[in-house]
């Protein structure tokens, strides 16, 4: 039953893939990712549904326009793929973790929004609040609908309770050196303690100390292969995001390990 499910999520992910390929080269440029239908980037004309089909378009036409020959970017089928993969795996690990449906549609949902926010940030530097602001009510109301259907009161109080304290562990930091992130950050820390809390408090702890450690660690490998400069902007969001999912997927053995090992 979970690989059954887990394949079909992972199916549906080509699909939102597709999607998130608009999202990611229509939001930052202020472009509404509903209008225009697709169109090829380099001749503007509109693209066949049958070359539109998630990962075979690419694949059919070999990396290249119908329209005008001109070569498109690997990075497409890519981010299908990858969507998937994700989706596939995170609801295998979904099922596995909660041992119910009810809180698949967050976690999904988190993986959507980590990976368009990545790419995002990644080419702009920058965390787009039309993305950011919505996640707070939606993922609230999905967790919530998880803890109601499943009678864990629990878990919507530490959800709450998880995204008042990492929002704002992120804005302290962003007010006494606000060179160090940019607010985008900020703002994405409060959803990701919204499913951080909901999961545990091990996960929460975790997950936030992850998030500082693997954005510290990424900085110093790319200060030593002269990538950036101290004075440099970084895209710290991947890292937050990398950090919060280590947190999700690893936080509950840690905690139980170190308070093994602390004797408790």
């Amino acid at each position: 039953m979970t690989a059954l499910v887990a394949l079909t999520v992972g199916a549906f992910g080509l699909v939102i893939g597709s999607f998130l390929n608009v999202v990611v080269a229509r939001v930052p440029a202020g472009v509404s990712v509903v209008r225009p239908a697709s169109r090829c980037p380099h001749c503007e004309t509109p693209i066949r549904p049958r070359d539109n089909v998630p990962l075979f378009g690419w694949l059919l036409l070999r990396g290249r326009a119908r329209c005008c020959d001109a070569r498109i970017s690997v990075r497409y089928p890519l981010v299908e793929a990858g969507t998937a993969i994700a989706f596939g795996a995170v609801a295998w690990w979904a099922l596995q973790r909660t041992a119910t449906t009810w809180a698949l549609p967050a976690f999904v949902y988190l993986a959507a929004l980590t990976i368009a926010l990545a790419l995002i940030d990644l080419d702009t530097l920058r965390l787009p609040f039309v993305l950011v602001a919505p996640a707070y009510p939606v993922s609230a109301a999905l967790l919530g609908l998880a803890s109601w259907a499943t009678h864990d009161g629990a878990s919507a109080v530490r959800m709450l309770v998880g995204g008042a304290v990492l929002w704002s562990l992120y804005r302290l930091l962003h007010l006494v050196y606000p060179a160090g992130m940019g607010y985008g950050d900020v703002r994405l820390s409060g959803v990701l303690g919204l499913y951080l809390g909901w999961l545990g408090w091990a996960p929460l702890a975790v997950g936030t100390f992850l998030g500082f450690l693997v954005g510290g660690l990424a900085g110093a490998v790319l200060l030593a292969l002269r990538r950036t400069g101290l004075r440099s902007a970084i895209p710290y969001g991947p890292y937050l995001l990398c950090g919060a999912w280590l947190g999700a997927v690893a936080g509950a053995p840690l905690g139980e390990w170190y308070l093994h090992a602390m004797g408790l």
